[in-house]
């Protein structure tokens, strides 16, 4: 029996030493190439607002793992340009816990929100969820299409728009790690390659996590005029932004696979990195942030307050602490960078992430940030 244990787990050991070298070494660094301007110019006529004078956006969430970056980012940089009303949503009451980290709590239900507005939103965000199938969400989603909103799926979430059936027949694209499930599942989708954001018929879906910026960018243009959109921009950090992208410089490669097995092997090399949360913080840079850190499989973000009511950030989000505490360990205290816009705080952290676990572990954040570094 002893012999032949062995002998499936050397079994077990080749097979995964094959899968892992049948992955390619790297990736090919290659210039983005442009996107056509008829497709810009397409885009922001489909994004034109049709129902309000002042338009409404609904960001929409599950309370159970909702991604981060996807759920926030939006209404923060949509609130700071004070184009548009914009509401986050949940399918129940309570608050939306986020992953990889953050907890906050909605501003309403996606029944209150219906109550409210019966005649549907502008706009609604789809951001990545833990399940592309949350019966709620899947016929919410529905109903407002119905009534005319242009749905935004954003990264992974374009998972979510396809099971609600809103992507068959249509262009689009999505994180470059879950193209061949929605493509499964939706096999009737045009799938866009190079591309950050693609607009068809009323839906619109991005590439991953960090084309939520360049893509609420252009909703602001589209709403109030490159003007605005330019001002939010530099607020952000941006110098420009457009829809050019590199499929082919992200996929899984023999390196990422290496670091994350190795990564989530040593666990007792794992840290806890607090965030303090104080009032009228930025809660781009927050996301961007904890997200990234969460994203290495060596760290956790843990946020903490004096007490356990929400903190309202800059932009009126209220976040909820993960502690109640005062003070976190110098070593393992996380810093949101207020000093720096949210893009630059985003290439921080990922400047400490390199100084304290290496490139090749800030390779692996960036490949699922989907961040053309």
């Amino acid at each position: 029996m002893l012999w032949g244990g062995a002998a499936v787990v050397a079994f077990c050991a080749a097979g995964f030493m094959g899968w892992l070298f049948s992955l390619p070494a790297t990736t090919v660094p290659a210039e983005a190439p442009p996107v056509p301007q008829e497709a810009m110019a397409a885009m922001l006529a489909s994004l034109q607002p049709c129902k309000h004078e002042r338009p409404l956006i609904a960001v929409v969430g599950i309370n159970d793992a909702t991604e981060t970056t996807d759920y926030l980012m939006p209404p923060g940089i949509l609130r700071r340009a004070d184009v548009a009303d914009v509401v986050m949503l949940a399918t129940g009451p309570g608050p939306v816990q986020l992953y990889p980290a953050l907890t906050v709590a909605p501003d309403a239900t996606i029944e209150a929100f219906d109550a409210a507005h019966p005649e549907g939103a502008d706009y609604v965000i789809v951001p990545a969820m833990s399940r592309d199938d949350d019966p709620a969400v899947l016929a919410w989603l529905r109903s407002q299409a119905q009534k005319q909103a242009v749905i935004i799926g954003v990264c992974a979430g374009a998972k979510v728009v396809g099971a609600a059936g809103l992507l068959d027949g249509h262009r689009a694209t999505t994180h470059w790690y879950y193209r061949d499930a929605l493509l499964a599942r939706s096999p009737t989708i045009e799938y866009v390659a190079n591309q950050r954001m693609v607009a068809d018929r009323g839906v619109v879906t991005t590439t991953g996590i960090t084309a939520s910026m360049p893509m609420m960018l252009t909703l602001i243009e589209a709403i109030a005029g490159r003007a605005k959109a330019e001002a939010v921009a530099r607020d952000l950090g941006l110098v420009q932004w457009d829809a050019r992208h590199t499929s082919d410089a992200f996929q899984f490669t023999r390196p990422f696979a290496a670091t994350v097995l190795a990564n989530r092997l040593a666990f007792w090399r794992r840290e806890q990195f607090g965030f303090p949360l104080e009032p009228g913080m930025d809660e781009v840079s927050l996301a961007l942030v904890a997200d990234t850190w969460s994203r290495t499989y060596r760290a956790s973000a843990v946020t903490f307050a004096a007490a356990t009511s929400a903190i309202m950030t800059a932009n009126g989000i209220h976040v909820l602490p993960d502690r109640v505490a005062t003070d976190w360990p110098a070593d393992r205290r996380a810093s949101i960078f207020p000093d720096q816009r949210p893009a630059e705080a985003l290439d921080q952290v990922l400047a400490e992430i390199t100084a304290r676990y290496g490139e090749r572990t800030t390779d692996v954040v960036a490949m699922q940030l989907e961040y053309p570094q």
